[in-house]
């Protein structure tokens, strides 16, 4: 009896002993490491310890379940079957952990550039696609099935597949284009040519999401977007001019008028947010108009979205200001004359 557990009952214990020393190394050594790489100042130690969650539990369970496979007394051709499999999990574990690893690193690698290649989704999935590919072709060469055969049926295969997702491959490759050039980034306030507007949330495989200004999310296929005239608000930078058109009245003091605007709208400029301090704002008259003199208000707003409230608060502080200083903003008037007949005979 006692030689029936030693063979028997206890190997079986080997894989419960890994998956209990797997949660151990999880919830105390992986919870030490996050506490230190906290205290450092490169995310790349963040990014190695957090990948390695779930993972160390696999590869820890594996390990006692090998040496369960080799204590226990199996013929030889299951106890290979077995070790095969256990080595097809590893892979698949050390698989994942690679394309964590990838994605955090080119998520953390992108996060750095002010300018050029974004890390959006649809490169996140295809380098963790990559990574899968990878790890399916070493475990099917594991397994001792040849690759060569199954690339070349991949290889005229792929003829048939392109033509069959004509239209998700041109979404595909277009959200590459996308994404490589930099002409549209993650973040960026875009204007299509269709008349939709609003921030770019994300560039997947097959379209661009854009959320509007009024909370809408607005679904544009990447072949379209790649297609299209594309105003983007934040290349070559975010900073945008404002301008605010004004019409006085003929008899105003046209240098006082300069010096009341220019005295307002640098006061909003410095004290309301989403202005460049540093701008000086110009005057410019431009038309003598129907009703009075027509001039434009140049302003500078930090970013499209800052134009709004700057707007606001330079027409109402310079309403109150004008008010003070007794400029007249001319209502329209038009002058008729009546002329006469002529006196009856």
């Amino acid at each position: 009896m006692r030689e029936f557990i030693v063979k028997w009952l206890v190997p079986f214990l080997w894989p419960g002993f890994g998956y209990l020393g797997g949660r151990f190394l999880e919830r105390v050594a992986l919870a030490r490491l996050k506490a230190l790489t906290a205290k450092t100042g490169w995310e790349g130690d963040d990014i190695i310890v957090d990948s390695l969650a779930g993972v160390a539990t696999v590869l820890v369970t594996v390990v006692g379940a090998y040496a369960a496979v080799v204590d226990l007394p199996l013929k030889p051709g299951l106890e290979a079957m077995l070790i095969r499999g256990l080595q097809v999990v590893a892979i698949v574990a050390v698989t994942v952990y690679i394309s964590r690893l990838a994605g955090g690193f080119g998520r953390l690698y992108s996060s750095r550039l002010e300018h050029g290649l974004q890390h959006t989704s649809i490169l996140t999935n295809v380098v963790r696609l990559v990574v899968f590919i990878l790890g399916g072709l070493i475990i099917l060469q594991n397994l001792g099935i040849p690759i060569t055969p199954i690339l070349t049926a991949l290889g005229v295969g792929g003829l048939a597949v392109a033509l069959a997702l004509q239209d998700t491959l041109s979404n595909l490759f277009s959200g590459f284009h996308i994404t490589v050039s930099g002409t549209v980034r993650q973040g960026d306030y875009i204007r299509l040519d269709s008349g939709d507007e609003g921030h770019v949330v994300d560039v997947s495989w097959r379209f661009t999401s854009i959320k509007t200004l009024a909370n809408n999310m607005v679904i544009v296929p990447n072949a379209k977007l790649a297609g299209a005239i594309v105003t983007n608000y934040n290349q070559p930078d975010a900073g945008m001019a404002v301008i605010v058109p004004l019409r006085v009245a003929y008899g105003s003091d046209l240098e006082k008028v300069e010096r009341v605007v220019t005295e307002t709208a640098s006061e909003v400029m410095r004290g309301v947010a989403g202005g460049v301090p540093s701008f000086v704002p110009l005057v410019r008259f431009h038309a003598l108009g129907e009703n009075g003199v027509d001039l434009n208000v140049i302003l500078q707003a930090a970013a499209f979205t800052d134009q709004y409230l700057l707007r606001h608060e330079f027409v109402r502080r310079l309403h109150g200001r004008f008010g003070r200083e007794g400029i007249e903003s001319p209502y329209p008037t038009r002058t008729v004359r009546l002329i006469g007949q002529g006196k009856a005979p």
